[in-house]
């Protein structure tokens, strides 16, 4: 059973065979793909499944903060199932493959105190951009 589907049916969330194989691709590190890319994985493993209820399904995963909606280059949002685990993303510029990195350090501490304007810092996001080996 993967990660997420084991954290949703720990939360009681109802499992129906769509959602089980919307979990299921989701499943794994670095998955990053876009609502029409998880729906023809989906496809693949439940022919009925529909575009509406990957969309509904992920919008659902979203508000429960089981999966976080990104958008590393202005187009099409990603989903990532990595939630639950601090980590920051690796982009290539050239293909748009996405990996996730965990740095040392805490990212907090890379903005002075005169910089924060006042601000009680509660979080960062990084985004790290360069050629990935096929690209470069």
């Amino acid at each position: 059973m993967s990660d997420l589907l084991r954290r949703l049916r720990a939360r009681g969330w109802r499992v129906t065979a769509q959602r089980r194989v919307v979990a299921e691709v989701l499943d794994g590190e670095h998955v990053h793909l876009t609502a029409d890319e998880v729906h023809a994985r989906a496809v693949l493993r439940l022919p009925e499944v529909s575009r509406a209820t990957v969309y509904n399904t992920l919008g659902e995963l979203v508000l429960l903060g089981e999966v976080a909606e990104l958008s590393t280059d202005g187009r099409a949002k990603r989903y990532d199932p990595n939630a639950h685990r601090p980590h920051q993303h690796l982009v290539c510029t050239g293909c748009g493959l996405i990996r996730d990195v965990r740095p040392t350090g805490d990212p907090l501490d890379g903005l002075p105190a005169a910089q924060r304007f006042g601000f009680t810092l509660s979080g960062a996001e990084v985004v790290y951009r360069g050629l990935c080996p096929s690209c470069g």
